[in-house]
């Protein structure tokens, strides 16, 4: 399935991870390695050399190794260049949490037609932009910047809203409620609801799903 990196990736990279205190690329990186990933993850910032006891690579061209899954948060003028790399490498699927798209206006709209095209170009499945990310506990990712522990269930939770997303995370780490997926789709730039209905209708893990 056009998903299948999205939600069961056997690696991830991330591009702008940090371990600048309450910034999202220091959160989303400790979500992914805290969740037990069982995959390879790979930090992306060229100011570090190791991050998390990982080791922090320059940029995706310096990575010599497949990548599934790059979830992407840096400034939204530097991704087009970023998503070049990934078509080069081969990668799958991107995630980008980053804002500063459509929803400023017109110079915003044409950088966001600009990453689909390129995304398009390369067949890469984009969720976002400006979008909370991906949760998959049966495979151990948390692949965005909810500071929740969400176990695992039997319903997928699909949104445009991270914090409609959040709020449900809350109310499910609170009883006891796990959901096999939660999607937040940001701009849904890209992949849209079709495409992970889709995905999750032929999901072994799913039953239900939850849309908003």
């Amino acid at each position: 399935h056009l998903l299948h990196k999205v939600f069961e990736p056997q690696s991830v990279a991330i591009v702008g991870a940090s371990e600048r205190p309450r910034s999202v690329g220091t959160q989303l990186l400790d979500n992914i390695i805290d969740s037990g990933f069982k995959g390879e993850i790979y930090p992306v910032n060229p100011s570090y050399q190791e991050l998390r006891g990982l080791q922090c690579y320059a940029s995706i061209s310096a990575i010599d190794h497949p990548i599934d899954l790059v979830v992407i948060v840096i400034p939204a003028k530097s991704i087009p260049g970023v998503l070049h790399e990934c078509g080069e490498a081969g990668v799958g699927a991107a995630i980008i949490v980053s804002a500063g798209f459509a929803e400023i206006g017109p110079r915003g709209r044409s950088l966001q037609d600009a990453i689909v095209d390129i995304a398009r170009t390369y067949k890469i499945a984009l969720v976002g932009p400006n979008c909370l990310g991906i949760v998959r506990p049966s495979v151990g990712l948390n692949a965005s910047f909810a500071k929740n522990r969400v176990a695992a269930g039997h319903v997928a939770l699909v949104a445009q809203s991270g914090a409609f997303c959040t709020a449900m995370m809350d109310g499910g780490e609170s009883n006891g409620f796990g959901f096999s997926a939660v999607a937040s789709l940001g701009a849904t730039a890209d992949v849209g609801f079709g495409e992970v209905l889709d995905y999750l209708a032929l999901d072994s893990q799913t039953k239900s799903i939850l849309l908003y």
